[in-house]
Parts: C-alpha cells; structure tokens; sequence
C-alpha cells in the first residue's frame, strides 16, 4: 500500500496535535496545588436539615462578630431558599450553599456572582456588589421539571441604608 508523502506529514500533524493535546491534559492533572474552584468541605445532603449551620432557623443573612457578611442558603428542588435575601452595596459577601437533593447551578445576572452547587459538598463564593437594586438568582443547571421557577431574589441597599437597619454586632434578616 502506497500513502502519498503529503499525505504522510498531515497524519505526522495529526497525530502529533493529538499527542500534544493528550500531554497537556496529563500534565495539567498530575501538578500539584491544582483544586477545585471551591472549599472542600463535605456535608450529609440527606441530613441537612439537621446540620447546625444548614437548619432552616440558620439560612440567610448573618453578621459576623468580626463585622463579615455571610448568607447561607439551600438549594433544593424548585427554589433556593431563603427565597430573598437583604445585602449592603460594596461590602464583601460570603455565599455558603449546600443542595439537598441534585446538581444545581447558581448565577446572578449583572454580577460575577455563579457557581455550582454540588449535592454533599459546601459551595463557597465571596463577592461585592457595586451598585443598589434587585438581582434575580437563578438556576442555570438543568435539575427537573421544575427548573423554570428555581429563582431567588437579592436586594442590594446602599451601604448607609444598611448600617442604619443593622447594628453593627450580632443580627440576622
């Protein structure tokens, strides 16, 4: 069988590309320090209702003694609960997310906020929000029939409205 030489060199560049891509793939995933986007943290799913911090009591804003802001919320089919939050404008925000039954995703339209919320494990995002008004958060992961009405709100207040409103320890809304 004869094969024409430039037909030689087109398989030597394909297969050479093939080889190079396949290498790049390999060492990506064999160098150390390489990790989730996320924290690794582990959660029952099946028992988050009864986790200290994933309780229904527990979901929402919370002001940390150190002055943080941190939200914990559950997503879960069809919502995200709580179904809205009140959070101040150019302040970082710590989102802790936990699923209760299938993969969801989480995007905030208009922000960088979006992240995966994987059954078993705690998702973490820290953000600020530059400007006041009303953001949709919405599911953008395909989780059964009811995906369509998987939303939650999130008000953004000016900074000033929102120490007038909450004193500066302690506090939940």
């Amino acid at each position: 069988m004869h094969i024409d030489p430039l037909e030689k060199k087109w398989l030597y560049i394909a297969f050479g590309m093939v080889g190079l891509f396949l290498g790049a793939i390999f060492l990506t995933a064999l160098i150390p320090g390489i990790h989730p986007p996320s924290n690794v943290e582990t959660i029952d799913s099946a028992r988050l209702h009864l986790s200290e911090e994933f309780a229904e009591d527990n979901l929402g804003v919370k002001i940390n003694p150190d002055g943080t802001i941190r939200v914990t919320m559950v997503a879960g089919r069809y919502g995200f609960f709580p179904r809205h939050v009140t959070l101040p404008a150019d302040t970082p925000v710590t989102f802790r997310w936990a699923s209760i039954d299938v993969l969801h995703g989480v995007h905030m339209p208009m922000t960088n906020m979006s992240t995966m919320v994987v059954p078993g494990f705690v998702a973490e995002v820290t953000t600020v929000f530059p400007k006041p008004g009303d953001y949709p958060l919405l599911c953008n992961e395909y989780c059964g029939t009811g995906h369509d009405f998987m939303w939650s709100k999130v008000t953004i207040v000016a900074k000033q409205t929102w120490e007038r409103e909450h004193p500066s320890q302690g506090g939940k809304s």
